[in-house]
This record gives structure tokens, C-alpha cells and sequence, in this order.
């Protein structure tokens, strides 16, 4: 469990933990499948034993989620990689640097795993969050059916 304080120096509980793959699928859907069925938030590879889902609590309510999956992109040469994926932090708390909070902690635990390389399909409106965040786009912009522009970004850990 992990007490910080916010950006804007109000001192808030926030804890982040493992999730498991239920917890996450109800952020994800209210921030990132709006409208969708909830089946929608289910991704390849959820349910693995390498998988880690980790959830960022304000007192005891999940306001946001991240998933790594121990996943390769073949433009990245490094053997030892995830994948970020179903990063979402509830629209009320967006702006506080929560995001940052969920990521930086995601990305320290991964480098106790020698993980190299961390790599995302970052939506168009996120990339300057991953930016920020020291990720560098690779390849070409894509489409995702319903859901729009997205780059692949990758950080070295």
C-alpha cells in the first residue's frame, strides 16, 4: 500500500494494490468502453499468471486502473517487454496526477521483474500524457475501429 500526495498538495490517502481482472474491467468500461458492453474491457491475455493489474484506491473506492501484459511488439528489439494496456483513471480524479501516480508504480515494479521495455497502443488524446511520462512513439499512427488514432509508444525502463 502505497499514502501520497497529490499535485495539488492535499494530503489524500491513495493506495495502490493488485486487482484482479473483475475490478479492472469496471474502471476500464466507465472510462474507456463508455457505451460498450462490458465484454468490450475484456483484452487477450487478462487472465495470465504473468499479468498484473493494479488499482488506485482514495480510501477504499477503485478510481483507476492499469494492466501490464507480458506482451512483444515486433518493432521493439528487447526481449523483455509488457504491455500497458486499460490505463484509466475515473474522469472526477483525471488531471491530479493519479495517472502518473498508477504508472510510475506499474513501471518500478516491472524493472523488480527485468523488464527492458514497456510499450502501449496510446490513444491520440493520451500521448502527451505518455510524453510527459518519457515515451517515444514508434512507427506509424493506426486507426482502432470505434475508437480512433493511436500511436505505439515505448519507454526503456
Amino acid at each position: 500500500m502505497l499514502s501520497l500526495i497529490n499535485t495539488t498538495s492535499i494530503k489524500l490517502d491513495y493506495k495502490i494494490r493488485l486487482i484482479n481482472t473483475e475490478e479492472a474491467y469496471i474502471i476500464r468500461h466507465s472510462v474507456l468502453r463508455v457505451g460498450k458492453p462490458i465484454e468490450s474491457c475484456a483484452f487477450d491475455g487478462d487472465n495470465l499468471e504473468t499479468t498484473f493489474h493494479f488499482g488506485i484506491f482514495l480510501k477504499n473506492d477503485l478510481i483507476g486502473v492499469c494492466t501490464f501484459l507480458k506482451n512483444s511488439n515486433n518493432l521493439i528489439t528487447e526481449t523483455s517487454q509488457y504491455q500497458l494496456r486499460g490505463m484509466a483513471i475515473l474522469e472526477k480524479f483525471q488531471k491530479k496526477g493519479l495517472g502518473n501516480v498508477i504508472l510510475n508504480y506499474g513501471e518500478n515494479f516491472l524493472k523488480t521483474k527485468n523488464t527492458q521495455i514497456i510499450w502501449c497502443n496510446a490513444r491520440e488524446k493520451a500521448s502527451n500524457f505518455y510524453k510527459k511520462s518519457h515515451y517515444k512513439i514508434i512507427g506509424n499512427p493506426f486507426n482502432i475501429k470505434e475508437i480512433g488514432i493511436h500511436y505505439i509508444m515505448y519507454k526503456v525502463l
